[in-house]
């Protein structure tokens, strides 16, 4: 039995992944964002080791998730999924003044995974996305672009692949990996989502939990248990160090060696 945490676990691929661990026999600790998302996922996944609370879109409240998330620990796994969607007509700010996709989606993964005791596996949630981003790291908040919500989300999911890479890199005693879950029927998905929910979540629970051969590796990207090329950029050390330099100089947080 492995001990395995999922952010964002309160509903769409977070939740199928949460119970499908569960149904395997798995010890497995769930996050939600608010108290109100918490009592839903309570009763949504009753088997569920432990539910934590934490707002993404707040430093302060992603660093106290780390230190929630260390008392139900240690983890086998972590299964960084929580994420937020690109469709928004304008340029959203957090309270620290940050750009939302980018703290929710980048930030936020970062942050925990610097804070945290290092499990056996990470995986990281990205997106077909990421093939369309761009890490442009003097503008990684769209300061200065026109705004595009699709853009800025390509644009993030790219950065999650590269901080897979990245600690895949660093600390090489940790499998950490990236997958694409594909385009799912999900809230986030939206109603044209062309694969079922058990799809988006088959490859997550694979990668934190298996022991086949295929995947007892790091630093690779994956669909549908499948290891894939990414966005060429991803590969390029120089910028994945760019990004954790920027990551730490926007959170005050700094990736151990």
């Amino acid at each position: 039995m492995s001990s395995v945490l999922v952010t964002g676990s309160a509903d769409g691929i977070g939740r199928e992944t949460a119970r499908t661990l569960i149904r395997m026999g798995h010890r497995v600790v769930v996050h939600a964002r608010s108290g109100e998302r918490a009592a839903d996922v309570s009763k949504a996944i009753p088997e569920a080791a432990a539910v934590i609370v934490g707002e993404l879109t707040s430093l302060g409240g992603t660093r106290a998730l780390a230190g929630e998330a260390g008392l139900h620990g240690p983890y086998d796994a972590v299964i960084h999924n929580a994420g937020v969607g690109g469709g928004v007509p304008r340029r959203e700010l957090s309270a620290d003044g940050l750009e939302r996709i980018f703290q929710v989606n980048v930030l936020a993964p970062y942050v925990l995974t610097a804070l945290m005791e290092r499990p056996a596996r990470l995986v990281y949630l990205t997106s077909g996305l990421e093939a369309n981003g761009v890490v442009d790291l003097g503008d990684l908040q769209h300061e200065r672009r026109p705004w595009d919500g699709m853009q800025a989300y390509s644009d993030s999911k790219l950065c999650d692949v590269l901080l897979a890479f990245a600690v895949a890199r660093r600390w090489p005693e940790v499998r950490s990996n990236t997958v694409d879950p594909g385009w799912i029927r999900t809230r986030l998905g939206g109603p044209g989502a062309t694969d079922p929910l058990p799809l988006g979540a088959e490859t997550p629970v694979w990668l934190a939990s298996s022991d086949d051969p295929a995947a007892a590796v790091s630093g690779r990207y994956f669909k549908r248990r499948r290891e894939l090329r990414a966005n060429p950029v991803a590969y390029d050390e120089a910028l994945q160090e760019g990004l954790l330099e920027r990551c730490a100089a926007f959170t005050g947080v700094t990736l151990p060696l």
